[in-house]
């Protein structure tokens, strides 16, 4: 038996690869792995993503932008974590996050945290922000 790999999965509706981009741009060291696109006569829109992935600190995120119009699309009920190491970082990826987005929690001191954050970008993706 082979061992299962587990990575969360996007899906957008035609912004796979600038929401890539902006994670890449926001997150030090995150990188996209690799990306394969649509062509002419695929199921998907001329150059949109077909399957994709990024890597954001040691977490591998799978990306996609839909060939089908459904009735849904990201939900807070599911969000990335993010493990702060300083207040300077949990500030400026609240700052860079929420801006086109919204904010669920703004930064403060919860019972469970002394500083934490959850927003949902610009995209819809909810991030959880904590200082470790």
């Amino acid at each position: 038996m082979t061992d299962s790999k587990i990575r969360p999965f996007l899906m957008f509706s035609g912004k796979a690869e600038e929401a890539m981009n902006f994670y890449v741009s926001v997150f030090p060291n995150a990188e996209v792995l690799n990306v394969l696109w649509y062509g002419p006569n695929g199921p998907g829109a001329e150059g949109s993503v077909m399957k994709a992935s990024l890597r954001i600190g040691s977490q591998t995120v799978m990306c996609t932008d839909s060939v089908v119009k459904h009735d849904f699309s990201f939900t807070p009920a599911f969000s990335l974590f993010v493990e702060c190491g300083s207040e300077d970082e949990i500030r400026r990826l609240y700052t860079a996050l929420v801006a086109g987005g919204n904010t669920a929690m703004p930064i403060g001191e919860y019972g469970f945290s002394r500083m934490f954050a959850w927003v949902n970008d610009r995209y819809g993706v909810s991030w959880q922000l904590n200082l470790a």
